[in-house]
């Protein structure tokens, strides 16, 4: 997957997380996605409410976009998505990309 598709895909996501790794990638952002393997958004919905959950009992802020992200995984249901990271000036992004890879599932 190249920037210019990547790019593409997040602007299927109308999340701030989502619109802030757009811009990312347009500075020049690192990017990876991990190609190998696709799992099934519920399963990740699973591990990331858990933490997030944690991360609100114990007083952790979360990162900006992690609740919607939480939210959207739990919609996806059991479509199988790749997982991808953008890294930038400001910060890491963590994307789920839908298996044919035209869009971004979710985002934080």
């Amino acid at each position: 997957m190249n920037r210019d598709a990547l790019q593409s895909a997040l602007l299927q996501d109308s999340s701030a997380s989502a619109h802030a790794a757009g811009v990312e990638l347009e500075e020049g952002a690192d990017f990876k996605v991990f190609l190998h393997k696709t799992v099934s958004a519920l399963e990740l919905w699973d591990i990331w409410s858990w933490r997030h959950e944690v991360m609100l009992e114990t007083g952790v802020t979360p990162r900006p976009g992690l609740s919607e992200a939480v939210t959207r995984l739990q919609a996806a249901g059991t479509a199988r998505v790749y997982m991808a990271t953008v890294t930038g000036s400001q910060r890491r992004f963590l994307l789920f990309l839908s298996e044919d890879l035209i869009r971004c599932v979710a985002c934080w």
